[in-house]
């Protein structure tokens, strides 16, 4: 389990969710989602949040780049490998708030998974917004366009591999429809799919075997 925190300004207003425009950076059509979290949230959560918003399966490495209005400089968050050393500057993001990064005018939040294919997000803060629930939990308010699959290449070869599908002249249509297993439709994505999971047990699920 990561360890326990609280964001540096102290105890965080009952029910306060912090509200993001998620942007998956060279799609078209453009894929987006609007996700709702807990003011509570560390920076692990949001990534969890982020995935399941999206619909990746979290196979891969992730890291956030974000403007700390404390220095001015950007800090890097993600899962630091104990072995190596070479990059000290990546803070695990599981001791790290957004909340501690939402005052003001923050700019928007660099969202990174998979290093291979280098998916890039923009993560834009939008605001406070209060919730009535007594235990308030992530939701996902609307997006658009189905996520890429796992393992696609990136922008560039994800467009290509949307071009083949369309064509079944193409030599490399049969090979990508069993790649695959299933046909894309770029469009299909529904807010009311969204399943978020407990960010706890995803921790469990990646680190319990003691490797951080």
């Amino acid at each position: 389990m990561p360890p326990k925190g609280s964001p540096r300004d102290g105890p965080v207003p009952p029910g306060l969710m912090l509200q993001y425009l998620v942007v998956l950076a060279g799609t078209n059509p453009l894929v987006w989602r609007r996700i709702r979290v807990p003011a509570t949230y560390s920076f692990w959560d949001l990534h969890v949040a982020i995935q399941d918003a999206m619909g990746w399966q979290d196979y891969h490495l992730h890291e956030f780049r974000v403007l700390d209005p404390r220095s001015g400089t950007v800090m890097k968050l993600g899962i630091p490998d104990p072995d190596w050393d070479d990059d000290p500057s990546v803070t695990a993001d599981w001791i790290e708030h957004p909340l501690d990064y939402a005052r003001g005018a923050p700019q928007p939040i660099q969202y990174t998974y998979d290093f291979g294919d280098d998916w890039s997000h923009a993560v834009i803060f939008e605001g406070f917004e209060p919730t009535t629930t007594k235990r308030p939990e992530p939701q996902c308010l609307g997006g658009g366009g189905a996520c890429p699959p796992e393992d696609s290449g990136g922008p560039h070869r994800y467009a290509e591999l949307l071009k083949i599908l369309e064509d079944p002249s193409h030599p490399e249509h049969k090979e990508s429809l069993e790649w695959l297993g299933r046909r894309i439709d770029p469009h299909d994505f529904s807010s009311e799919d969204v399943d978020f999971d407990d960010p706890e047990e995803r921790w469990r699920l990646a680190f319990d075997n003691g490797a951080i």
